[in-house]
């Protein structure tokens, strides 16, 4: 039987620490075209839905306002996004992309074949990844079987 008390038997470490490696590979990517990952993953959202509510955006990406208003705040200078008040509901604050914003898109076409190119991981490999980071995720946060 396996110490749990080694370092080495550490599943929390090693996802700790493969993050922090695949988060350097991004920063790198994401240097050429000028955006952070926080501000990539926001634009992810975006080029997926639209406008987007900062609450919304928030439930997305599993961050608060309090990380997220500065971060928008930094894009909306780059000229990246809009924010503005909802018209249905003025207490909301609605952001969107401007056109410097979608021409960005095409700028990171790149960055997931550039990223799976230096993981080294084929399809299946990655597909497996991805359902076991799925069934955790959805696990940790009460949404899958137990």
């Amino acid at each position: 039987m396996k110490d749990p008390l080694l370092l080495e038997n550490q599943i929390c470490f090693k996802i700790y620490t493969a993050e922090r490696e695949i988060t350097k590979l991004y920063r790198g990517l994401l240097e050429e075209i000028g955006v952070t990952y926080p501000q990539y993953l926001t634009l992810l959202v975006l080029w997926e839905d639209g406008t987007v509510s900062v609450k919304e955006l928030g439930r997305k990406l599993f961050l608060d306002s309090g990380t997220l208003t500065p971060m928008l705040k930094r894009m909306e200078a780059n000229g990246l996004v809009e924010r503005h008040r909802s018209v249905e509901d003025e207490r909301s604050v609605v952001i969107s992309l401007t056109n410097k914003g979608e021409a960005m898109k095409e700028k990171a076409a790149c960055v997931p074949t550039q990223l799976l190119q230096r993981l080294e991981m084929d399809g299946e490999e990655l597909e497996r990844l991805d359902q076991t980071l799925t069934t955790i995720l959805g696990r940790l946060q009460g949404k899958g079987s137990k």
